[in-house]
């Protein structure tokens, strides 16, 4: 079996009796590795997987590293190939990149650096943080935490907020309980955003969550609310976001995606008030990711069932 394994990572398939080509994700599939039965994607332009999904008639797998199959699934691979995510693979990653969020948002790092960079010694910051009409504020202890979108990412996040002594609840597209936390379905989102300190969005980008967060979420939320986002930027309405922030109906946001990557220079995002913007950066460390191939060849090999299988 043939397999092909992007230049933007180092993986060691040394476990797998098979032929493994290394290709470049930014450039068309060479023509004498198109007969590859096994893509391994990770950090490939649009094109790249455009021009794959048209040009390997012989493909198998596609095995995305990507926590996200969004792009995979949008570039047009036919339907007998099957698509697996990197479910799994950024959990650690992201939960500590969204706990970095939380607490820079929550404690307003943001206004203290400022502060820093012109050397002042923030009076004002000290008196209102701890006020004890508004310290709460500042503190994630007996803050109400609504995770949306309760995956395994979640499921890593939730006891780190939990420790520090948040109650958290889920919100997923079926009510019940995951990794021991509380979970409301989807529809009665609304019902909890009133008492919500916190929101936090891991929503994948689908058809069904494109700007999810629109202006009748962020009306609903309290505006001392903080908004969070590590999942996908499609997910976001980004001029209701703006909005909300400009007029103080919002307290702070994060965002680590955005709907266009690279953000614009010329974006007003960047200078959007109480806005704290990372580089799509939660993520960039898959780990596990040469386990998680070999299982996946070798099942496919054996006719077994794929792990984090999405599509074919």
């Amino acid at each position: 079996m043939k397999i092909l394994v992007p230049d933007t990572i180092e993986l060691d398939l040394s476990a797998l009796e098979d032929q493994v080509f290394v290709y470049q994700v930014d450039q068309p599939i060479p023509a004498e590795h198109r007969d590859a039965e096994v893509l391994v994607v990770w950090r490939n332009t649009s094109d790249n997987l455009s021009d794959a999904a048209r040009s390997m008639p012989h493909l198998r797998l596609v095995q995305t590293l990507a926590a996200g199959p969004d792009s995979v699934l949008s570039a047009g691979f036919a339907d007998g190939v099957a698509v697996t995510s990197g479910r799994s693979l950024h959990d650690g990653p992201v939960a500590e990149h969204a706990l970095a969020l939380i607490l820079s948002a929550v404690r307003r790092l943001d206004v203290l650096l400022d502060s820093q960079k012109s050397a002042t010694w923030n009076a004002p910051y000290n008196a209102e943080q701890s006020n004890p009409a508004t310290q709460q504020l500042y503190t994630l202890d007996g803050a109400k935490v609504t995770i949306w979108g309760f995956g395994s990412i979640a499921g890593r996040l939730a006891p780190l907020l939990a420790a520090l002594g948040a109650t958290v609840i889920g919100v997923a597209n079926s009510a019940g309980e995951r990794y021991g936390f509380p979970v409301v379905s989807t529809e009665e989102l609304q019902d909890v955003l009133a008492t919500t300190d916190v929101l936090i969005s891991i929503l994948p980008a689908t058809p069904e969550t494109a700007d999810s967060l629109n202006k009748e979420i962020l009306a609903a939320l309290p505006s001392t609310a903080v908004f969070v986002n590590v999942g996908r930027g499609a997910t976001v309405d980004e001029e209701a976001l703006l909005a909300a922030l400009t007029e103080g109906r919002l307290r702070v946001a994060a965002l680590d995606v955005t709907k266009i990557e690279p953000l614009p220079s010329n974006s007003p995002l960047w200078n959007a008030p109480n806005l704290i913007i990372t580089p799509h950066v939660a993520g960039n460390r898959p780990k596990g990711s040469a386990r998680l191939v070999t299982e996946n060849v070798t099942a496919l090999k054996e006719g077994k069932p794929l792990t984090n299988q999405v599509a074919g």
